[in-house]
C-alpha cells in the first residue's frame, strides 16, 4: 500500500539521508512530496519551499530531516496537513513537537526512515 510521504528537509545532495529516503520511498512505490528551506529541483522533481506552506492532501507520513530548532516555525503547518504518522529521524528528536502531534492523534516514531524501509517496517 502506497503511503504518501512528505520529506521535510529534502535535498538534491546525494550524500544526504533525505535524498536516500526520496529514492528508496519512490522505489518502493510511495508517493513523495519534497519540502525544503528553499525551492529547488532534484532528479527532475520539484522541492517546494516550505515557507510557502504548500497544501498537500491525504498525507500518511511526514518524515523529518531538519533539526529541532528549525522545526519550531513549522509545527502548526505540518500538523495542519493531518498526517497519520510523524517520523523523527536521528538528530531530529523534539519532545515538544512529539507531544503536540500525539495530542492531535498522530502516531509519533523516533526512528530511521531508511532502516524502516530496509526492514519492511515502513
Amino acid at each position: 500500500m502506497s503511503k504518501k510521504t512528505i520529506i521535510v528537509g529534502a535535498s538534491r545532495a546525494k550524500n544526504r539521508y533525505a535524498y536516500s529516503a526520496m529514492v528508496w520511498l519512490n522505489e518502493q512505490g510511495h508517493e513523495t512530496v519534497l519540502l525544503g528551506l528553499r525551492e529547488d529541483e532534484v532528479e527532475g522533481r520539484k522541492i517546494f519551499d516550505i515557507h510557502g506552506k504548500p497544501g498537500v492532501d491525504q498525507v500518511h507520513t511526514i518524515t523529518l530531516y531538519i533539526n529541532p530548532q528549525r522545526q519550531v516555525d513549522w509545527y502548526d503547518y505540518l500538523l495542519s496537513l493531518r498526517p497519520k504518522r510523524l517520523i523523527f529521524n536521528p538528530g531530529t528528536e523534539n519532545q515538544e513537537f512529539m507531544e503536540m502531534a500525539k495530542e492531535k492523534g498522530v502516531e509519533v516514531l523516533e526512528a530511521c526512515t531508511l532502516v524502516m524501509l530496509r526492514t519492511g517496517q515502513y
